[in-house]
């Protein structure tokens, strides 16, 4: 039977349009095609080509928001797509069946990067029944009116027959909201796994080969140390608790999925763990150029016995200094001092990094000061809040090669 598409409005090419950006442009409308993943199952999700920023999570090459269709006697769709791309959705879902005929939409997470799609996919799909759970319903009827909404509410455990398939319900509370749950689609060993294992990356490769195995595990990381590391103890308990269900292929909410499920979840198990590398990060921002001195000649020292990577606060992606920092074995933090306090940028940095509570690190606080150095002591005050062992070194004004010499001597001791 051929069924009713929904196509997209077209959209004009700017005028003298610079050749990248125009490509960045063209991208959403390029390929509006489903991707089979696994017979019959189908990724009909978006492609956010140009998005930079996830609350503050800078998304280098944008991000995906993936939804997936499992064709089977009843129609299913796994998860809703951010609110503006939502007829992108729906054009993929339309090459492969009327979205009338959709009778459950699952929901694995409410956030609206997931679920604010949701509403205008059921304007389409009327009779779909919502399947979520308990606080995963709580949460659509905040952010939506769903009085007219048909729900199945899901614990751990609950099985749904579809068809020829089954689909099972895990529980993932706090991984990373409380609503979150993940569906495994028991017959073709699939898990829908929600945001863990995910990675914000813009691709039309569905497939982590597809992507590079490595590029997408560097991906996977950016994620991990920026949404994840903070639920470390959740995810370990979790991980364990999947060993009792055999899975061929993740598909989670965002990046690519993992044909070869061991190496993204040994990666997971090894950050869980804090397992460092024999590398050593520093962080500093400068006023006239004196804590940049200590911070080269740290650095300059560390690397006599380990990698080493040097970062500007300001001028550098704090997504990718917790990136470093996740799996790096030690961590200098530089400042000066300035309205007796520490230097805006980097304690607001700190603040960041406590958030994410990265664990098993040796610290090193430095700075230059004029008159009153306390900002080296709120810094190891900081840093010791978050379980680090802790060093402080202090300089008045401009360093002097005594000075140097001993941040040199610093960065060495911190390398071993």
């Amino acid at each position: 039977m051929q069924t009713k598409r929904t196509f997209l409005p077209i959209r004009l090419p700017p005028k003298n349009p610079n050749p990248e950006k125009f490509l960045i442009f063209l991208s959403p409308i390029l390929n509006m095609n489903p991707k089979e993943i696994s017979e019959g199952i189908f990724w009909v999700g978006a492609i956010d080509w140009e998005e930079r920023d996830f609350h503050n999570f800078h998304t280098l090459r944008g991000l995906t928001y993936n939804s997936y269709l499992i064709l089977d006697e009843k129609k299913v769709v796994i998860d809703a797509v951010k609110h503006k791309f939502v007829s992108e959705q729906l054009e993929r879902i339309s090459r492969l069946v009327d979205p009338k005929e959709i009778e459950y939409v699952v929901v694995n997470h409410i956030e609206p990067d997931h679920a604010s799609g949701l509403a205008d996919l059921l304007r389409v799909a009327k009779d779909a029944t919502v399947i979520c759970s308990q606080k995963g319903k709580e949460g659509l009827c905040k952010f939506f009116e769903c009085k007219d909404w048909n729900f199945m509410v899901v614990k751990n455990g609950d099985t749904l027959k579809i068809g020829k398939r089954t689909l099972m319900f895990l529980d993932m509370t706090m991984l990373h909201w409380p609503d979150s749950i993940a569906t495994y689609v028991v017959e073709d060993k699939i898990l829908f796994s929600n945001d863990a294992f995910g990675q914000h990356v813009a691709s039309e490769e569905r497939f982590a080969e597809d992507l590079g195995v490595e590029n997408a595990l560097k991906w996977a990381k950016l994620y991990y140390a920026n949404i994840l590391m903070p639920l470390a103890t959740l995810i370990k308990k979790k991980l364990e608790e999947l060993k009792g269900v055999e899975v061929r292929l993740i598909a989670p909410s965002h990046g690519v999925a993992w044909r070869n499920p061991k190496v993204i979840v040994e990666n997971y198990a090894n950050w869980a763990e804090f397992k460092a590398e024999n590398k050593v990060v520093v962080v500093y921002d400068t006023m006239w150029g004196s804590t940049e001195k200590l911070a080269r000649a740290i650095a300059e020292g560390a690397s006599k016995n380990a990698k080493v990577r040097l970062f500007h606060v300001r001028k550098d992606s704090w997504t990718e200094i917790v990136t470093e920092i996740l799996d790096a074995k030690a961590l200098a933090v530089g400042a000066p001092t300035i309205h007796n306090s520490v230097f805006p940028p980097v304690a607001g940095f700190l603040s960041y990094l406590k958030s994410l509570k990265p664990k098993n690190k040796k610290a090193l606080a430095f700075g230059s000061y004029g008159w009153n150095g306390v900002a080296v002591k709120e810094m190891a005050k900081a840093l010791e809040e978050m379980g680090f062992e802790i060093q402080q070194f202090a300089v008045k004004f401009k360093p002097t090669k005594e000075e140097l010499q001993k941040a040199y001597e610093l960065g060495v001791e911190l390398s071993k």
